[in-house]
């Protein structure tokens, strides 16, 4: 699917699973090197079978051993959820996390397939076309100013920033004092919303409130304030 394959074969779960599994050799190399804290998610082999057909990736690629052999993945206790084939922990697998959101139907060509997202609303995608001009690198919504980022990551490479990476940095003016208390007591398929709005005003992190609300909603919310905003734009710019 990612591969705008909309005049492509779509092709059977048989023909995407590798029996060598090369992709979740490697996936399962880079979790025992991590350098932060990971946690895969248990998976449903109905449910990675249905997840791996809808998103059209083979098991040799790390994106496929993710989806076939995991519910999802949490990294630095649970700041960031990468996504899988869905679990208990994590409801959403990758592709119906993306349906009604980067394609309507399976089987569409993508503008962006969103493959992760975080504990403060920001979402990491794959760039489809949608997003720039270069096509199959990662790109990060950022909530605290509702902009696509490149990051010139492939999703590999986003892998092993998600590992060993220093997250700290990263995220140094979203995280609050007891973020590391809080966030690991929250569900993977919510995350933490403040008030106001971490794109309004310079107001120190710890003086807005905080509570935790449905990452639809939060995908949702901020994707209305951007249209908004974009509308305003082109208003005023003709």
């Amino acid at each position: 699917m990612f591969s705008n394959q909309h005049n492509m074969k779509i092709r059977s779960v048989e023909e995407l699973l590798d029996s060598e599994d090369t992709g979740w050799k490697l996936v399962s190399e880079w979790i025992a090197e991590a350098t932060n804290e990971i946690q895969v998610l248990g998976r449903d082999t109905e449910k990675g079978r249905t997840a791996l057909y809808h998103t059209q990736v083979t098991t040799r690629s790390p994106m496929g051993a993710i989806i076939f052999h995991t519910g999802g993945i949490l990294v630095d206790q649970a700041w960031i959820r990468i996504l899988g084939s869905g679990s208990a922990e994590m409801q959403r697998s990758l592709p119906s996390w993306n349906q009604g959101k980067a394609f309507d139907n399976y089987g569409e060509s993508i503008p962006f397939l969103l493959v992760a997202d975080d504990a403060v609303g920001g979402f990491f995608a794959l760039n489809g076309g949608g997003l720039g001009e270069d096509h199959g690198r990662v790109y990060y919504f950022a909530p605290d100013c509702l902009e696509w980022e490149a990051l010139d990551l492939t999703y590999t490479a986003f892998l092993s920033w998600a590992f060993t990476g220093d997250l700290a940095d990263f995220y140094q003016n979203c995280r609050w004092k007891t973020w590391a208390e809080e966030v690991p007591k929250m569900k993977a398929d919510q995350v933490m919303s403040f008030y106001p709005f971490l794109w309004v005003g310079s107001m120190d992190l710890e003086q807005r409130q905080r509570k935790t609300i449905p990452v639809q909603e939060a995908w949702g919310l901020q994707m209305d304030f951007r249209n908004q905003l974009l509308s305003k734009w082109e208003n005023e710019n003709g």
